[in-house]
């Protein structure tokens, strides 16, 4: 099987929705998990988030029940997003970032609607980390804060720029939406050396927006 690694934000139902079939790779991609500060990644590229844009949040959401319904996966939004993913992310942390607890917070957020910057939610998100002990059980929060920023600018080195995305091969497959794309380069690791493949990735712009 082919090794790839994943970023994700709890913060992006996209995730949730390509986490919730990742039973369709199972016999081809050896998947390690990688939980990132999404935050962090706009900051770096200069982005704005979905949500910050008020007639794409609102498309966005409504996107995502209708995917969901559409591929099956049962989905309930929290009450309100976007929220601080940070107990999340450092509660998958300390579950040592396995399958089963990053499954186990998605369906607290996603499935049931659970607010998780909220105290109800974190305490459900706290009991998940603690019934998956792991090696970093023991670490404080300043330590699982240091492994999701080391996480997060591993990916920002690798040219992740938002979330979800796989990157295999130094190649780099972002949304939900470019799972096909991915497994298609795994057969064929030719794709992007095609001379129209080529071309494009290196075209100059042009024209180039005045940001001022």
């Amino acid at each position: 099987m082919k090794k790839v690694d994943w970023y994700f934000d709890f913060i992006s139902p996209f995730a949730y929705l390509q986490f919730s079939q990742f039973k369709r790779f199972e016999n081809e991609l050896n998947i390690t998990i990688h939980p990132v500060v999404f935050g962090g990644l706009l900051k770096h590229w200069g982005q704005l988030g979905p949500a910050e844009i008020v007639p794409k949040r609102i498309f966005t959401y409504r996107f995502f029940k209708w995917k969901a319904d559409r591929l099956g996966i049962e989905y309930t939004m929290p009450p309100s997003h976007p929220f601080n993913p940070l107990p999340a992310l450092l509660s998958c942390i300390a579950g040592n970032s396995t399958f089963e607890v990053t499954q186990e917070i998605f369906d607290t957020i996603y499935k049931e609607g659970s607010q998780p910057d909220q105290k109800k939610g974190i305490e459900k998100l706290e009991a998940i980390a603690k019934k998956h002990a792991s090696d970093h059980s023991n670490l404080d929060e300043k330590s699982l804060k240091k492994i999701l920023r080391t996480n997060t600018s591993n990916a920002i080195e690798n040219g992740v720029f938002g979330v979800p995305t796989f990157v295999v091969e130094g190649q780099v497959f972002w949304g939900g939406d470019a799972s096909d794309m991915l497994l298609d380069f795994i057969k064929d690791p030719q794709l992007f050396n095609t001379e129209e493949m080529k071309r494009i990735s290196s075209m100059p712009m042009g024209l180039i927006r005045d940001k001022s």
